[in-house]
């Protein structure tokens, strides 16, 4: 367990950036994800198993390719945002107790699993139990920890709908996964998609709305993070892929194919540097080629990160 200050090497930027940022955060996990490129997923604790399922996957595919997951540990579309991070990426949870204080007490499995993969944080001091207006309060960290919320299911009085709209007052993007307006949970996402949310149907949704902003973030975390140790020298002929680059081709890929004009138009490079990368991108298997110059990601096991 750690304590990061305001004003002090490894305080989260994003966090820092919003109206009265907390003096102080206690971490339990790796504090160098908090300034990792981030987009907070939330919505409803009663959620519809169709939500469970739409939160998981979108946090699985936003996780494996780089972007961490940034929720509450409530029960419903929180912890089904969690546990498709872990998948295949890393996650933070923000608590309404002390970092030490597993809430809801029945996570405390995914609590444990948070602290060992992820990371947990809270601005509440150690031991604090979780008050109703703590709630409230910590709502303002899941936003301002991200570059973006996307509520995935929310009824009309949400707590989720509080995230985002301190989101949007902390000049942060706002999107929304439409539901059906028979189901009283939807009723949140969707107005939010009336108001001017925009809206997601898949993590290619959120990358695009957000693809800037992201690609600004990665450089950041690519400029903060340790130097790499000595390697040998790449051969004659063969450049070494750009971190923000390689990360925005890898971005656009998916499970389904996308041929090479098509990838090179929806990335927005170069013909020349696009190239290039793509084949060093291949050469050690972080994409795979089909035949008609289709590319997709390979396959990434269960329980694996990629």
């Amino acid at each position: 367990m750690i304590t990061l200050r305001f004003g002090e090497p490894g305080y989260p930027p994003l966090l820092a950036a919003i109206h009265q940022p907390p003096p102080s955060l206690d971490v339990i996990g790796d504090p160098a994800l908090l300034v990792r490129p981030a987009v907070a997923v939330v919505g409803a604790r009663k959620a519809s198993r169709e939500g469970l399922l739409v939160a998981e996957r979108l946090a699985a595919d936003l996780a494996a390719r780089g972007i961490v997951v940034v929720s509450g540990l409530a029960f419903g579309i929180d912890s089904a945002a969690h546990r498709g991070a872990l998948v295949t990426g890393r996650t933070v949870a923000v608590l309404a107790s002390g970092v030490d204080v597993p809430s809801p007490r029945m996570n405390a499995p995914l609590y444990r699993r948070i602290a060992r993969d992820g990371a947990l944080v809270s601005e509440f001091p150690r031991g604090t139990p979780a008050l109703k207006h703590h709630f409230l309060q910590r709502n303002r960290l899941i936003s301002g920890l991200a570059l973006g919320t996307v509520v995935v299911e929310a009824g009309a009085r949400s707590g989720a709908l509080i995230t985002a709209r301190h989101a949007r007052e902390q000049d942060r993007e706002v999107l929304a996964v439409p539901g059906s307006p028979l189901r009283e949970t939807s009723a949140g996402a969707n107005a939010l998609l009336k108001d001017g949310a925009a809206l997601v149907r898949g993590w290619e949704d959120v990358v695009r709305e957000l693809g800037v902003h992201l690609d600004e973030a990665f450089r950041a975390a690519d400029r903060s993070a340790p130097a790499a140790p000595a390697s040998r020298p790449a051969a004659a002929g063969t450049i070494a892929p750009d971190g923000a680059v390689a990360r925005r081709i890898l971005a656009t890929l998916g499970t389904r194919p996308v041929h090479v004009d098509d990838l090179q138009a929806t990335c927005g490079l170069e013909v020349g540097p696009f190239l290039a990368h793509l084949s060093e991108l291949e050469i050690v298997g972080a994409v795979r080629q089909l035949p008609g110059k289709y590319f997709v990601l390979p396959p990434t096991p269960l329980g694996a990160r990629r």
